[in-house]
């Protein structure tokens, strides 16, 4: 079974991400509110998959990005945000994001990126 930590400052998306991930075979070993909690968590969870919203409080998403990928290079982070704007994509591709999904998140389109890259 897959593990995601799931990335969010809001705690509804956060649960409705560990309905869709669960209900779909993946085990959420951990939910974070802020970049801070989420670099501290996966330093100790070490999932498999990482979702992350871009807008937080104190550290983005972005900045959040690219402290997990100084701490693991190989870490597999899919970018989520309502903020589609063509720069936060090529920002977050840039600085290795490995997908892109715009809110409101559908569970297929969630479901069938993760196993893309499973398959990668």
């Amino acid at each position: 079974m897959k593990k995601v930590l799931i990335v969010d400052d809001a705690a509804f998306v956060r649960f409705a991400m560990k309905n869709m991930l669960e209900k779909n075979g993946y085990e959420v070993v951990g939910e974070a509110p802020d970049g801070s909690t989420a670099i501290l968590q996966y330093k100790e969870l070490q999932p498999d998959f990482v979702t992350m919203d871009i807008t937080m409080p104190g550290m983005n998403g972005i900045e959040t990005l690219k402290e997990i990928k100084k701490f693991d290079p190989n870490a597999v982070i899919v970018m989520v945000s309502a903020m589609g704007h063509e720069n936060f994509v090529k920002e977050a591709v840039l600085n290795g994001a490995v997908y892109f999904l715009v809110k409101p998140i559908k569970e297929e389109n969630l479901i069938e990126v993760l196993s893309k890259i499973i398959e990668s």
